[in-house]
């Protein structure tokens, strides 16, 4: 093949690509739906602990990120619940950038559990439970069911595959997942983001690190890791990890450790105060009867 019909080729692939990801924007323009917002209450720590104000711009960009993103399962049934798990989960980590687009994801393709590197549900060797597609699967992200619940599930074990994988994305929007958020960074230089990641990793080869090992694998799953704890258990990686938390507070632009996560799961009854926050009791406020 010459180069010229290389060229051509790739080329027309880029503006396919271009194209497919280039769709008008959609705003939100209906009420978010009270049954999602239960879902937010009942499930999302992170959600919880945000103030009145807070809690709006979190469901609004929920429900703009299920306007423009497609959740499909795939040898899975899921219902409002995946859905709304899996945007809290893509929302969470750029919560303090309002502007922020996930221009680089068309689809969320919803496993039940783990799969191979083909994608396969059944057979040996399935230990994969997320990740960013690349080539023909550009623009797809692969989560586990099981895993995107899991996630919420258990607040303090540091581990959150959904948003994992979003933090890869993240990473990927530069044109390249190496560890080093180049968006994130705001122009600050990436040495000294490389002398920690050297050193926190060679704590965890020693042994001398709580930061889970497969942060240690390599510098782009590095990143996804820490941001796991820091999302999940931020004052305590503030108190193990001083400087570790610091450089990912200015990634994120969140004071994490300020944040009363609430650990206990809230159960929304027929007596219970509304979660719309009007101050009725929600059998008389937001219940569908």
């Amino acid at each position: 093949m010459s180069v010229v019909v290389i060229l051509i080729v790739a080329a027309l692939g880029f503006a396919i690509v271009y194209y497919k990801f280039q769709k008008p924007w959609k705003e939100v323009d209906t009420p978010f739906p009270k049954q999602w917002r239960l879902i937010l209450v009942e499930k999302v720590n992170f959600y919880n602990a945000l103030n009145s104000h807070e809690k709006s711009q979190f469901e609004h960009r929920v429900h703009e990120f299920l306007l423009n993103h497609r959740v499909t399962g795939v040898s899975v049934k899921i219902d409002e619940v995946d859905k709304v798990l899996c945007a809290a989960s893509a929302i969470i980590p750029i919560f303090r950038f309002p502007e922020w687009r996930y221009t680089n994801l068309v689809e969320v393709l919803i496993y039940p559990n783990h799969f191979d590197d083909q994608f396969n549900t059944e057979g040996e060797e399935r230990n994969i439970l997320g990740m960013v597609g690349t080539g023909y699967m550009e623009g797809k992200m692969i989560l586990s069911q099981m895993a995107l619940h899991k996630g919420f599930e258990n607040s303090t074990d540091k581990r959150n595959t959904a948003i994992h994988e979003f933090i890869h994305l993240i990473d990927k929007m530069d044109g390249t997942v190496d560890g080093i958020p180049s968006v994130l960074m705001q122009n600050q230089s990436s040495i000294p983001w490389l002398s920690l990641i050297h050193d926190k990793m060679d704590e965890i080869h020693k042994d001398k690190s709580d930061i889970d090992p497969y942060a240690g694998t390599s510098k782009s799953e590095f990143l996804p890791v820490v941001s796991e704890y820091f999302f999940e258990r931020p004052k305590l990686l503030a108190s193990k990890h001083p400087r570790l938390y610091e450089a990912l507070e200015a990634f994120f632009n969140h004071e994490m450790d300020k944040r009363s996560l609430q650990v206990k799961k809230h159960v929304i009854r027929r007596n219970s105060p509304c979660p719309c926050g009007s101050g009725e009791k929600f059998k008389h406020c937001c219940l569908d009867d």
